[in-house]
Order: structure tokens, then sequence, then C-alpha cells
């Protein structure tokens, strides 16, 4: 009738609560000690008990051992469980570094989009990985008596795709990769100050080469020059052409604001006000506005002799950028100072149009401000680019002067266009890349990147059907991308892809 002895797991599990149990009271070893009778110590290692007989452990009072087979269902919550810890994800978690420099301000819209969507499928839809668990993995998926998996458990899992078939297939736009068309622009001044390209509703090109500005007919492919410039060293420095389509106004070296008649090929109006070159202009109806090197922005009324109606003194260096809003309520203006600011009618309620406080005055931009575009299809959505030393573009709210995002392009943006039928925008791009990148916007994901510009990419313009952009480079060429969609000719693609064999949904 000699008692069996206890097994050891059950003697480690009791030391272990006998210590917890102690440990808030004292030292765990004397919680121990007291614990235990004086003739019951635990023996030397030099010399081990041999004779068998009962435990010379007692258990705590009120403790018992759990059924064998059956795990605790408790943990402690200061000891981590390891069984429930990824330890390769926590490494990671631990040892990652931001290796780009404007991580905080989504360097990469693109792996950023990648890295979400990654760590949805991986996570179950939690990206987030603690170093530390305390508490087990959720359970696993439910069993039949038999072993196998429960049918109601999976069910969800073969069943998602069923229907896929029979779902509406998205259309795909293919985007290509190569120019639909690259003309020659011989004395293209490679200057990113200047703005020497525009293209009107009535689908003529403007381009100032040197000291003359050519009309090239994109129906018939045409081509007849509207004017040169007189004097020595002068040249043209910027062009607009006004929303009808059928006056320019011209900017030039020697401060001068040109009205031409297109259709009659003669200048109508010659205006003064500026000190310097005239380097950026926008229409709103009548009015234009004239941006220059002296750092003035202009108001002209065409219709009237005493043209200079407003004068805004907001920048301190060169005026590069310049844009009405759509619905002519607002004036953005870039400068060489690294300042993009706001307008409104203000200056029409001062003495002499003067205005020297913009409504908004916004300081982010690193370098000079150029690239200005105003969304067609969203009200006070401004998109600016900033020049090499920034890279960035960023998109502003104009009621409010908020800056909504920032992406870093890792480029110098020379500038911005947004698309009329398509949540996208184009960007081009100098130092050191010279390439175009279209946009999907909200998002920031890179829908494409074009290449093939030797040089920086100066400026560009936007086709009246809104599918193709032109884009003037330092090497001297003009390239057309057909790279937008939208209107009657995305109609026509939509049909004929949906009426292709391959987009059937079976093939007898």
């Amino acid at each position: 009738g000699a008692q069996a002895p206890p097994s050891s797991s059950r003697t480690v599990i009791d030391l272990r609560r006998q210590g917890r149990a102690h440990e808030r009271k004292g030292s765990p070893m004397a919680g121990c000690d007291a614990m235990m009778s004086p003739d019951h110590k635990r023996p030397h290692a030099s010399s081990p008990s041999t004779q068998p007989g009962p435990s010379r452990y007692t258990e705590p009072l009120g403790v018992t051992e759990p059924k064998r087979g059956r795990p605790l269902l408790h943990g402690d919550r200061f000891i981590p469980q390891r069984s429930a810890m990824n330890m390769d994800v926590s490494h990671f978690e631990l040892t990652r570094a931001h290796q780009n420099e404007n991580a905080g301000v989504n360097a990469s819209p693109a792996k950023e989009e990648y890295k979400r969507e990654l760590a949805a499928n991986l996570f179950a839809g939690n990206a987030s990985n603690k170093v530390l668990t305390f508490r087990r993995f959720p359970a696993p998926l439910s069993r039949t008596p038999g072993g196998a998996f429960d049918e109601s458990s999976l069910r969800v899992l073969y069943t998602q795709n069923r229907d896929a078939g029979m779902l509406h297939k998205r259309y795909s736009r293919h985007i290509p990769q190569a120019p639909e068309r690259i003309l020659d622009a011989p004395e293209l001044l490679d200057d990113y100050y200047l703005n020497l390209l525009d293209w009107n509703s009535s689908n003529v090109l403007g381009v100032a080469l040197g000291d003359s500005i050519y009309l090239w007919n994109a129906t018939d492919g045409s081509i007849q020059q509207l004017m040169q410039t007189q004097g020595d060293q002068a040249h043209v420095t910027s062009l607009s052409w006004a929303q009808e389509g059928s006056y320019m106004a011209v900017g030039t070296s020697d401060h001068k604001v040109q009205i031409w008649d297109v259709q009659k090929l003669r200048q109508v109006r010659c205006m003064l006000g500026h000190r310097a070159r005239v380097s950026s202009l926008s229409w709103n109806g009548p009015l234009v506005s004239s941006g220059g090197r002296d750092s003035l922005v202009l108001h002209h009324d065409v219709r009237v002799a005493e043209h200079r109606v407003g004068t805004l003194r907001g920048h301190t260096q060169e005026v590069c950028g310049l844009k009405w809003s759509p619905s002519g309520n607002q004036l953005a203006s870039g400068g060489n100072d690294n300042i993009l600011n706001i307008w409104d009618d203000r200056y029409t309620s001062s003495a002499h149009g003067m205005c020297e406080h913009p409504l908004f005055r916004l300081d982010q931009h690193q370098a000079a401000v150029k690239a200005l575009a105003w969304c067609p299809w969203q009200r006070h959505l401004l998109a600016s680019g900033g020049g090499t030393a920034d890279r960035m573009i960023r998109f502003w709210n104009s009621s409010t002067g908020a800056c909504l995002n920032a992406v870093d392009t890792h480029s110098q943006v020379c500038a911005l266009q947004w698309a009329r039928h398509n949540k996208e925008l184009v960007s081009s791009h100098g130092y050191s890349h010279n390439q175009l990148i279209l946009w999907k916007y909200p998002s920031m994901v890179k829908v494409a990147e074009l290449t093939g510009h030797t040089s920086r990419v100066l400026h560009m313009a936007q086709s009246p059907d809104g599918t193709t952009v032109v884009t003037p480079a330092a090497d001297e060429t003009l390239r057309f991308w057909k790279i937008l969609s939208g209107g009657e000719a995305s109609k026509k693609e939509r049909a004929a892809a949906k009426e292709s064999i391959l987009n059937s949904m079976s093939i007898r």
C-alpha cells in the first residue's frame, strides 16, 4: 500500500504556482520556505534522496492540479506567450528603419497601397503586429468528430467566387508607352520660368520658338506663323489663348503684353505696366492677368482704354505660375520665392485696384512654384508642383487654404494637367528623370510612367477632346501622348471592348 510519488510535471506546476502566490508578500523563496515545514526542505543537489515515499513538496493551499491532457485556459498577464507570437514579424517590427527621407509625406504611394493590400490579406484585415503578445491565437476552424473541417466553416472560402463569371467585366484602358506624334521645335528656350505653349478650343496649338509664335492645326496639320518680336534680344516669354480661342495674349521680354487676333493674324492691342519680362499669363473672360519678373501680377481689361484695373503685390521674386480657377472667382500665383498665393476679387474694392494681402499665402514648397492646375470636376481643388529642391506635388483646398495631400515625385515638377473626364492627373518633370507620370486621384498611385524626352519637359497642354497631352522639352521636340480617356472617344472604346470576343462569357 505504498503511495506512488508524484510526477515531475506536477512538482514544477506546484512550485510555479507557489512562487506567484507569494510574490506580492515578499521574496519568492521566502514564500516557498513559509509554505514548507522545517523537516521538508528541498534536498541539496549533492545528496539527492533515493528513498521512495511521499512527496517532499506540499501544494499551496487552495490550488488544485488540472486534469491531465487539458491545457491551462489562462495565462499570466505579465508573461508573453511565445506560442501566440510571430517571431519573424516581431523582429521585422523592431529592426525596420525609415529609409525614405520623406517617409511621412507619402513618398511612394504605389508601394504604400501595395503594402496595405498585402497586409490586409496576410493579417486577416489587421495589418498591425504586437511585438509581445499576452493572449492566444483565435480558435482554429471547427472540426467534425472525424477530424475533417466543418463544411459550414469553409463554405465562404469555396463559394465567394461562384458568381465571378457573371459579374460585369471592368473596362481596362490601354495606355501607350510611346508618343503618337513627334514634331521638331527648334530654338525652343530652355527656361523653367517661362510658359511657351497652349492649346485652344479650336484644336490649334500655339508654341513660341525664339522670337516667333507658330500655330499648328491639329485637325489638318497645317502650320502658320502668327508673329515675330521686334528689336534686338527680344523674344516671346509667355502666351495664352482666350477661352473662345480666337484671341491670344503674348508676353515678351521687353515688358509688353500683346493681344493678337488669330483669324486675321494681326495685333490688336499692346499693354504696358511691367518693368521686366512677362513670364506668365491667364485669361478670365475679358480680363487677362500677367505675372512678371518684377514680382507683380497685373489685371488688364482688354475692353477699355485704361486697361490696368488691378495690381497684386504678394511675391518678392518672379511670378512664373498663374492660373484662374474655372469659376473665375480665384487666382493662383506661384513665384520663384517658393510662395503660392491664392487671390480673390478684393482688389476691386481697394484704392487704385491695389492689393497686397492674398486670401491665402502658402509657403510649404521649398522651391519655385511654376506648375499650377485647377481641377475641372471638383471645386476649390488646386494642384501645385515645386522645383528641383522641392519635387513635391501638393493639393490644396482653396476655400480653407488647407493642404490635402503631398506626394514626393523625386524629380523637378514642371507642369500639371488634370484629366477632364477621369479622376487622373498628369505631371511633367525635369531634373533628373525627364518623364511624364499619369496619377490616379486621390490615391496618387502611378498609372503609367512615360519616358522619351532626353531633357527636362518644360511645358504641357491638353487637347480640347481631353484625350491627348503635348509636351515640349529642352531637347527641342514636341511629343503628343494619347494617354487620357473620356467623352465620346471613351464611349466608343468601351463599346468596342464590350463587343470584343475576348470579353465574351463563352467561345463556341
